[in-house]
């Protein structure tokens, strides 16, 4: 259909881009003669592209491929099709009750039901301004609640948590989440058993693997599907070297309770196992490998901590309990013969373990990375080229080689005022007991009594397990939730004051990618005006700290642009500035000597010289420091203990909820885009049920089924498989609400039945594979899923504009800042890029030296640098000397 430019430009957006056929996938090839088309570089977490803009509209990109070896159709539909989607929050947005007495009773119950009204950005940042400061002053800053940890909003510097995080430190700080919920429990405990957090780390590098691995264990681990996306911006590079693995010969078996892209991927040999019974499996293993005399007792003896007592626990010398294959056999669902036999074949083949972060998503999480890592060490494989543990196989595309290179620098947080935190999963329990110690990793904290919630670039209502919990917990104890972002998800639809945050093509930024390469830095140039009266996260943080009188702080006396050259100049990149502005990308080189890199081969070779960041230097197959903590659930060594839900326990006709990361989205990112439609049944989230159990239950494929527990229920649509085991079924994680007039999720989002219990007392950490539930066919929906209509808004609603009071709030930031050593001062300034500082205290000087290994070069520090950050870590870390 044709249409002229004028009737084009006057026609609303989504009808312009309907007239002209629709956004546009674009060979890479494609040349555009059109005086009024225009080709901008930007980059994502699905991948880097080109956008194609045609009179200051998105009508396409175009994939690069000489950059992205395998562009996903997150990137090539889900990006253009959600820009202009109906869910966008267009205008500030206030709850019509919060609006209508914002001192009073604003009725917080009706959050999620009632209108919203349009406002102005004077009105919107004047009722946000009073309620920063009246929760202040009336209750102290740590009743301020940031719930925006993550910073998968996008993939730029500029992320909003840490521009949340810079603003709040500024007037007197605000409560905060340690941990997260993807590796919550690793994070926490593999440091004390191998040095190193694992779950973030780099892996081997691919040319090793190549050359020496023979047996690749996949243990719940999908590299295929989560390797799609990154934190920064994914180029898929590993994808033809794991097909090259496959390909000539290397065995693959996949150890999960169902069959995953990547098994299909690589032809992998497919062993079914119970969820969450996985430290049963490797305790056999390591049992059988010891009876047999298949264990490396050199190895043992040179390596890890602990044997003596290890072996005793296989034996059952103190709890009666012999850990053999047969006793797995009962509890993992895998016979004795199989186990026996992957154990001979792993002792027999140079073998690389692979362990996803889903396994440590449960009940008694700490335990199973720490079994895989006992097993691998009995064999006397951790640090071998081409062997050994890895727990980021599955991300980041580890495995490709690393350029050591320095990564831009962005705004930093500073440091905090406020010590108050909250285990990133444990948001629910700290609204409904403030006030109530706990322990995370030894040490003693307490909840803060939280009255506002600032929530950036962060579903909050997505991510935290029991969601009917969550929204119980935040009706009866915040006064203000405050949501900013570009759409109605669900923390959005739930909040108070909302502000509507530009999409990231909606903005200037910086990125880099690899998350473990840091092979290439990217520009993230505006390629479309804001969205209605969006603004970005930095304009809106810089007219928050106008307000509170920051805003030279804040912006460090620089323009928004000066910011970002000033981010780039402290890379590795050696391209000039505007010239890769305007190329999209400048490479940073990778030496040759990467290729050989082997994780943990420094300590294998000389263990003395480059000993683990353990209390011991060694793995530590018993942790002393565990059991010196006397955490009645976390155990000194691996112990399998019985979850407080899984099919060993399940009531008749229940069947285990595992929630893996769905394979089109990026968490709650991409629900709303058109990409969903590949995957939804019947317009909700699909549930994958085995052929026998629907057969048992009359479901068949396509139709809508109910799920539901003592914690909530939730509608989704069957599809009926083999790809996973009886009794088991598998509900990816991400779907946005809509409850019916039941109570139930009319779209099939998981945390509504997942549990909010912790998996431990070490990590406080989230269990959400940890759960049971009945299914049964549903023949009463009461309509179609309605999560993507936006709420209503009040549009005839007069309401009074609303200025900024003085704002009186003491800002004691400049002052602080003053009594920082240099090297604390260092530490706040520039190692909080991405989250916010942990504290000092949080690890041992060992630890720190583990950890800094990757945060110094993202931070950009010189050598002089990180000697003094090192010296105040050394003389604030968990182990330091008591202060005078």
């Amino acid at each position: 259909m044709a249409i002229s430019r004028r009737a084009f430009l006057k026609a609303s957006i989504a009808t312009a881009v309907a007239a002209t056929g629709g956004l546009t996938v674009f060979h890479a090839s494609t040349r555009f003669d059109d005086a009024n088309t225009v080709i901008i570089p930007h980059a994502s977490h699905w991948g880097p592209f080109n956008a194609v803009v045609k009179d200051g509209i998105l009508i396409g990109v175009q994939p690069l491929k000489e950059l992205d070896a395998m562009p996903t159709e997150m990137l090539t539909e889900g990006i253009i099709s959600r820009v202009y989607d109906k869910t966008r929050v267009q205008y500030p947005m206030v709850r019509q009750s919060y609006l209508a007495n914002p001192k009073g009773d604003t009725k917080p119950h009706l959050r999620g039901q009632e209108p919203f009204v349009r406002v102005s950005w004077e009105t919107a940042l004047a009722l946000v301004a009073d309620a920063i400061q009246t929760t202040a002053q009336t209750h102290g800053n740590q009743a301020i609640f940031s719930s925006s940890y993550g910073g998968w909003s996008h993939a730029g510097l500029m992320r909003p948590q840490v521009l949340q995080g810079r603003f709040f430190n500024l007037i007197g700080g605000q409560s905060t989440t340690t941990g997260d919920y993807s590796g919550g429990a690793s994070q926490v405990i593999l440091p004390h058993v191998i040095g190193d957090m694992e779950v973030y780390s780099p892996q081997t590098a691919w040319p090793v693997i190549e050359e020496h691995t023979e047996v690749f264990v996949l243990i719940g681990c999908d590299p295929w599907k989560n390797n799609r996306i990154e934190f920064r911006v994914a180029d898929h590079q590993m994808y033809p070297h794991w097909k090259r693995f496959a390909d000539n010969g290397m065995q693959f078996i996949s150890i999960n309770p169902q069959c995953t892209r990547t098994d299909d991927e690589l032809n992998a040999e497919w062993v079914k196992i119970i969820p969450n019974t996985d430290t049963a499996l490797f305790l056999a293993m390591a049992y059988h490998a010891y009876k047999q005399g298949l264990h490396d007792t050199e190895y043992l003896t040179r390596y890890t901590v602990g044997i003596d007592k290890f072996i005793d626990h296989l034996l059952g010398t103190h709890d009666g309990i012999v850990k053999s294959p047969e006793w797995a056999a009962d509890i993992t669902g895998i016979p004795a013969e199989e186990i026996i036999k992957m154990t001979q074949l792993f002792a027999s083949h140079k073998t690389q373990f692979a362990a996803g972060w889903s396994l440590q998503r449960a009940d008694h999480g700490e335990m199973t990375h720490w079994s895989i890592i006992n097993f691998a060490a009995m064999l006397g494989k951790i640090g071998k080229p081409g062997e050994g543990v890895g727990f980021s196989w599955h991300y980041g595309n580890g495995g490709m080689p690393q350029s050591g290179g320095t990564m831009p620098v962005g705004l930093s947080q500073g440091k905090n005022p406020v010590s108050a935190n909250c285990p990133a999963s444990r948001i629910s329990d700290m609204l409904n007991h403030p006030g109530t110690p706990f322990t995370r990793d030894g040490i003693e904290y307490t909840y803060p009594d939280v009255k506002l919630v600032y929530n950036a670039g962060n579903n909050l209502l997505s991510h935290q397990q029991n969601t009917n919990e969550l929204i119980a917990a935040l009706n009866k104890q915040v006064e203000t939730f405050i949501c900013q972002d570009p759409w109605w998800c669900a923390s959005s639809r739930f909040a108070d004051i909302v502000l509507p945050a530009t999409s990231t093509l909606e903005r200037d930024d910086l990125s880099s990618g690899g998350t473990y390469s840091n092979d290439k830095i990217y520009a993230m140039r505006q390629v479309i005006q804001p969205y209605g009266e969006s603004l970005d996260d930095y304009e809106i943080f810089r007219r928050l700290s106008e307000i509170f009188g920051v805003e030279e702080k804040f912006t460090d006396g620089l323009t928004y642009p000066e910011i970002l050259k000033r981010a780039y100049s402290a890379s590795s990149a050696t391209m000039p500035f505007e010239e890769f502005w305007q190329q999209g990308h400048s490479p940073v080189a990778v030496p040759k000597s990467a290729n050989g890199w082997v994780r943990h081969g420094d300590f294998y070779r000389e263990p003395d010289q480059f000993p683990l960041h353990t209390t011991s230097g060694k793995i530590e197959l018993f942790c002393q420091d565990i059991a010196n903590f006397n955490i009645k659930d976390c155990p000194p060594m691996p112990t399998f203990l019985t979850p407080f839900e899984y099919l060993g326990n399940a009531k008749n006709n229940q069947v285990h909820v595992v929630s893996p990361h769905p394979y089109m989205q990026l968490h709650s990112q991409m629900a709303n885009a058109k990409v969903r439609e590949y995957e939804n049944v019947q317009g909700r989230q699909y549930v994958l049920i085995n052929q026998q159990d629907a057969k048992r239950r009359g479901i068949r494929n396509g139709q809508l089924v109910e799920i539901f527990n003592e914690r909530g229920r939730v509608i989704a649509g069957a599809k009926v498989s083999d790809k996973i085991m009886p009794g088991v079924i598998s509900l990816e994680e991400g779907a946005w609400l809509q409850f019916d007039s039941q109570g139930r999720c009319n779209s099939g989002a998981i945390n509504v039945i997942t549990s909010s219990q912790a998996c431990s007392g070490l990590s406080q950490a989230n269990s959400a594979n940890t759960c049971l539930a009945f299914i049964q066919r549903c023949r009463d929906p009461e309509s179609k899923n309605l999560a993507f209509e936006p709420p209503q808004v009040l549009t005839d609603h007069n309401t009074a504009p609303i200025a900024v009071t003085d704002v009186t709030l003491a800002v004691e930031g400049a002052a602080h800042q003053a009594e920082l050593s240099p090297g604390e001062a260092l530490f706040y300034q520039r190692c909080t890029l991405c989250h916010s500082a942990k504290e000092p205290r949080q690890y041992t000087k060992a630890q720190w030296r583990g950890i800094t290994k990757s945060m110094f070069p993202r931070a950009g520090l010189n050598p002089a640098e990180r000697k003094a950050v090192m010296a105040f870590l050394d003389e604030n870390a968990k182990d330091a000397a008591p202060k005078q």
